[in-house]
């Protein structure tokens, strides 16, 4: 009797290390803890120096992934007048960020230049088509260049407000915006089912209205995009915060901070004048020193992990650091909106990214 006690604690106890061991499936990291890092292959190319926050040199990419960033957003030109936002740098550096283990958010301005709510200027080599052609064009770019990153995340259009691809795509022309959107959406999901779509929509105010039109001409996407710079779209985390809850519940979907800064500081490191720089820029209770900017990322997390279908955030060109050595001296009038003080030494505020 004691012999067959024995042996059934025995066995017991086998079982119990068998399922120790089993492994065990790892929980879906889906909150995205992003950063634009459009810009790093040229500060790289210029031999900009990074440091990382015991003081070490250390590769940028390297830096923000052991902060815990698990997402880089990279912004891509048709036809661009250099090699830089090209699709050959674009696709190099995606190579790169996929072998660190991030994932890759690619933002199509479709256009040669800078996309924003002021500027949608075709690529020259689409000027002349007419719209049939045009559609074309953009399903024939988007299928090859999804196809050539591979990346997780696909925005199609760079802050549309008032559409892309203008004038056709004008969104005083809502079926065309609508119809060019839906081709660039079609041929991203041809090239990658699995792909995530996100509208990029500058700022809040307004933004229902946008998407409510997206819903009425029946656009097939995943996720809201937001910018929110404070000095721009406005101060109130709280009116913010309604406004995310009201998007997510209204049309059911996740939303993401797709373009966000802060100051550290309102001084200068170099000659260019920096886009923010005075104290009326801020929002009260969020100085610009290396805790302010830390507070206000961490609110911005925190409300955004507060709503039903918070999908997370992307910090916009933390690398951009004016550049002083003896090969290269570049300036930067985004230095005091980096996570690298002066010294190219990473800032408290990068613990945001932490999962």
């Amino acid at each position: 009797m004691r012999f067959r006690i024995s042996r059934l604690l025995f066995f017991l106890f086998l079982s119990l290390v068998v399922a120790c061991k089993k492994p065990v499936n790892p929980v879906k990291d889906t909150f995205i803890r992003g950063a634009d890092l459009s810009k790093l292959p040229e500060l790289e190319e210029e031999e900009a120096v990074y440091y990382n926050r015991k003081g070490m040199a250390e590769n940028a990419l390297d830096i923000f992934k052991s902060a815990g960033l698990n997402t880089v957003r990279l912004r891509l030109w048709v036809h661009p007048s250099g090699v830089h936002s090209s699709l050959q740098e674009v696709a190099a550096f995606s190579k790169r960020i996929h072998k660190a283990g991030l994932k890759v958010w690619l933002d199509l301005h479709y256009s040669d230049t800078w996309a924003d709510p002021g500027h949608q200027t075709k690529p020259a080599a689409w000027k002349n088509l007419n719209m049939q052609q045009l559609e074309d064009s953009v399903y024939a770019y988007t299928l090859h260049v999804v196809k050539v990153i591979q990346p997780e995340y696909v925005q199609i259009g760079n802050e549309i407000n008032q559409g892309f691809l203008w004038n056709d795509g004008r969104l005083s022309h809502p079926v065309q915006f609508t119809t060019l959107l839906k081709k660039g959406i079609a041929a991203a999901r041809e090239a990658n089912p699995s792909i995530r779509i996100i509208l990029h929509y500058a700022g809040y105010k307004g933004a229902d209205w946008f998407f409510g039109l997206i819903e009425q001409h029946h656009v097939d996407y995943d996720i809201i995009g937001l910018s929110y710079y404070p000095w721009w779209h406005g101060k109130s985390l709280d009116t913010l915060q309604l406004t995310l809850n009201q998007l997510s519940e209204k049309y059911q979907k996740k939303v993401v901070i797709a373009e966000t800064a802060y100051p550290f500081t309102l001084s200068w490191n170099d000659w260019t004048n920096n886009f923010i720089g005075n104290i009326d820029q801020l929002i009260p209770g969020y100085p610009a020193t290396e805790a302010g900017q830390e507070a206000f990322l961490w609110q911005l997390r925190t409300i955004l992990q507060s709503i039903k279908n918070g999908g997370g955030f992307c910090y916009w060109e933390p690398e951009w650091v004016s550049i002083k050595g003896p090969q290269s001296t570049v300036g930067s009038p985004w230095e005091n909106l980096a996570l690298f003080d002066f010294q190219n030494k990473a800032l408290p505020a990068m613990s945001v990214f932490q999962p």
